[in-house]
């Protein structure tokens, strides 16, 4: 067995990043290859989100009765059809059916998570939350630039990488990741917790008027919106503004762009997170995030040359950066280990509700021509979780 089950999480979670962020660069253009708008790109991205809203709560009941490894089976077995369908798509409903079908057994981050939860200690959580967080990183950092040099080729290459890649993650998750018993029942220790479904409202409204955890949920929000409405809009947005060679951005320059910005995710999370939170603390490092995030969606909306947007891109990688793990374990330590399972999981809801809303509004904002608009409401999102922190100076600690 593994010496430490981070490393297996580790590798897992890098991979399947890995696939998502072949596709992430790609997708709008393959959409648009196919016939849709720009606010269909956006439907395409909420379908998707949709169908993990739904599923995710599921996923995780299912994954404290049955284990968090054969759950994470499936989860990766979905994906892989998904962009086996994606691959074959000669028609938009195909490119559809392969985003429900992964919507719908989409759960590998959050039961990841919750395997972390259930391995490591609460002071040392924080520390193991980053491995998520550096996963991120050089997922970023390789996917896009595979995405945007496969693409040259044809859509359809990156999208058998990153298949390839989704079905090496099923091998390192059936071969390396070792089973932990989640002790979802067990008063006395174990992350579990009872899991809530969508629609328990009310269960989900309660952990919102806690003092010492609603704040930090309504920064979680503001983060996940403002990052949902950027990531699904950039690409287009992208197109729309700058030109290479005569030509606008397409697939391979926009992939480069967030290979650019992986990179920089990976000299922050990999290199200067401990130090950054032993300096500044947790709960600093969220609203200088917030504010970084805002200030760079401002410069953004009038940045006409390329340049300009590699220098924007430097600084406001810092703010994507920091606020997740330093957010995701504020949240974790203020939630008992009963509560793991729920609070995870709801964070995983909030971030998919994000991912309905966001990227059809972004869509047709862009459509229609609203480029300035569209990063200005990523920039007020944005100032609105960093305000959230502001509130917050008496609740949770960090």
């Amino acid at each position: 067995m593994t010496k430490s089950p981070l490393l297996p999480i580790f590798l897992i979670v890098l991979v399947d990043i890995l696939g998502m962020t072949i596709i992430l660069p790609l997708l709008p253009f393959y959409a648009e290859h196919l016939g849709a708008s720009a606010t269909v790109v956006g439907l395409l991205v909420s379908s998707f989100a949709f169908c993990q809203l739904i599923a995710g709560p599921i996923l995780g009941k299912l994954s404290d009765s049955m284990g968090r490894k054969p759950l994470l089976i499936v989860s990766q077995v979905g994906t892989l059809i998904g962009f086996l369908i994606l691959a074959a798509s000669n028609a938009l409903w195909m490119v559809f059916l392969s985003r429900i079908i992964d919507g719908f057994t989409a759960g590998n981050l959050s039961l990841a998570q919750a395997y972390i939860a259930d391995v490591t200690t609460p002071e040392n959580r924080a520390k193991s939350f980053g491995v998520i967080g550096i996963a991120f990183g050089i997922g970023f950092l390789i996917g896009p630039g595979v995405s945007g040099y496969l693409s040259q080729y044809g859509y359809a290459y990156p999208i058998l990488a990153a298949a390839a890649l989704s079905a090496t993650s099923i091998v390192c998750t059936a071969t390396l990741l070792p089973k932990v018993t989640p002790h979802a029942d067990d008063v006395a220790s174990g992350p579990g917790g009872k899991r809530l479904g969508i629609l328990d409202w009310s269960a989900y409204g309660a952990y919102f008027r806690r003092a010492d955890l609603g704040p930090l949920l309504w920064q979680f929000f503001f983060f996940a919106f403002s990052f949902s409405f950027s990531v699904s809009g950039f690409a287009l947005f992208c197109q729309r503004r700058f030109v290479y060679q005569g030509r606008p951005f397409g697939a391979r320059e926009v992939g480069y762009v967030f290979t650019y910005i992986g990179f920089m995710g990976v000299i922050i999370q990999g290199g200067l997170m401990g130090k950054l939170v032993k300096w500044l603390g947790e709960k600093t490092l969220v609203w200088t995030g917030f504010f970084i995030t805002s200030t760079s969606s401002v410069w953004l909306a009038f940045t006409q040359s390329i340049p300009m947007l590699v220098a924007n891109s430097t600084y406001g990688s810092w703010g994507t950066g920091v606020v997740r793990p330093a957010l995701t374990a504020l949240i974790s330590r203020q939630a008992g280990r009963r509560e793991q399972g729920v609070v995870l999981g709801l964070t995983q809801s909030l971030t998919s509700i994000s991912s309905v809303v966001a990227p059809v509004i972004a869509g047709a904002m862009i459509e229609r021509n609203y480029l300035v608009g569209w990063a200005m409401v990523v920039a007020a999102v944005a100032a609105f979780g960093m305000v959230a922190g502001f509130l917050n100076r008496d609740g949770a600690t960090g």
